[in-house]
């Protein structure tokens, strides 16, 4: 008789199995781990597939010491320096631009390959501005050794946009963003509490300049008090009165769409929402559109969910879609007085697939590529 242990592995040979497994998988670096964005990729990387063998965490030298939990353990975050480099396959990077135009050729001579969600290196030729949606196959080349992230605004509306493209072909874009405070970092965030503190139980925002005399020196990063107002502006002055976040719409849409010459226009404004940014979008195609063929479209798209039925009040929001990993699609109309015009309201949680999310997909196709 045979007994009934005999041809299953030991315990051991299961030991050493799952070691030379962890051996094969790439190892990961995350640069900015104790960010607004690093935090949200923890998190993603604990909850999708372990594709990753040790995950190191980096950060400035005054969080150094620190322990933070990914993939159920606790890990020390190390301080950002040469060594901290040694051994990394993939290090994502979530610092601000001008950390990121030191430390990521610091990385890549290091032999990682580099997601980096600055703005540091998405306008570069040699760099690949990547949606995995839309664009994975660019990922590929990569002359410098760096894949780009793109801006959270872009990419709340891309996937979407990517699929609606595919099938009929873009020919011009206008855009008007209604962002998130978080947009701006904890400070955007930790100002627009304030302010609502400010102004919560009152009678203001009836008279001329009353909200603004309330908030007083409360304003944080905006030009002008956020609670119980809009504020027509985003990021810093560039040439001829545009905004660079206004710019990065128009440069990162040509980009990863391959049509350097789209005419794309954006309007970035900043609303009084903590997390999730929204843009109202009127889309120009080569091809007479219809409804019907873009709600198919959209609500097979990867990444995307279709939510339209405006009859029954159903259409994204950014407190409904806050904390969620698509991006969602309602409000879709044909243009009144354009067969080849759509226009749709799009909403994209700005720190998960507007920031973290897109560079944990782009890791897990490089994680399938580098697998030792």
């Amino acid at each position: 008789m045979i007994p009934a242990e005999a041809g299953r592995p030991s315990l051991a040979d299961t030991a050493g199995a799952d070691a030379r497994t962890a051996r094969n998988k790439p190892h990961l670096a995350v640069v900015g781990a104790t960010g607004a964005v690093g935090s949200v990729l923890l998190g993603i990387l604990s909850e999708r597939a372990d594709v990753w063998g040790e995950i190191r965490l980096i950060a400035s030298p005054r969080s150094a010491g620190r322990k933070l939990t990914v993939r159920g353990e606790e890990v020390e975050v190390v301080a950002l320096g040469e060594d901290a480099f040694d051994g990394i396959d993939v290090a994502m990077f979530d610092v601000p631009d001008e950390v990121a135009a030191q430390w990521v050729p610091v990385a890549v001579s290091k032999g990682a390959v580099v997601v980096d969600n600055s703005g540091a290196f998405r306008m570069d030729p040699d760099v690949p501005l990547v949606v995995p949606e839309v664009n994975a196959h660019t990922a590929r080349v990569r002359p410098r050794g760096i894949i780009a992230n793109p801006n959270c605004t872009t990419l709340s509306m891309i996937v979407a946009l990517g699929a609606l493209h595919a099938e009929y072909g873009l020919s011009e874009l206008i855009v008007s963003s209604y962002q998130a405070v978080s947009g701006v970092g904890k400070a955007g965030v930790d100002t627009l509490r304030a302010q609502l503190s400010a102004v919560c139980g009152t009678e203001l925002g009836a008279k001329p300049g009353d909200v603004r005399r309330a908030v007083g020196d409360t304003l944080g990063p905006f030009p002008a008090p956020i609670a119980l107002n809009v504020v027509p502006w985003a990021g810093t002055l560039q040439e001829d009165g545009w905004s660079s976040e206004e710019l990065k719409v128009r440069n990162e849409t040509r980009k990863i769409l391959g049509m350097l010459e789209l005419p794309v226009t954006a309007t970035c404004v900043r609303v009084p929402v903590l997390t999730t940014h929204s843009l109202a979008v009127h889309a120009r195609f080569e091809n007479e559109v219809t409804v019907a063929g873009a709600h198919e479209i959209l609500a097979a798209a990867p990444g995307v969910v279709l939510c339209d039925d405006p009859a029954e009040e159903e259409y994204p929001t950014p407190s409904d879609v806050v904390g969620t990993d698509p991006t969602w699609v309602g409000r879709v109309r044909r243009s009144l007085d354009d067969p080849r015009a759509l226009e749709l309201f799009v909403c994209g949680d700005n720190l998960r697939k507007g920031a973290a999310l897109n560079a944990a997909q782009i890791g897990e196709l490089l994680a399938g590529e580098l697998r030792k």
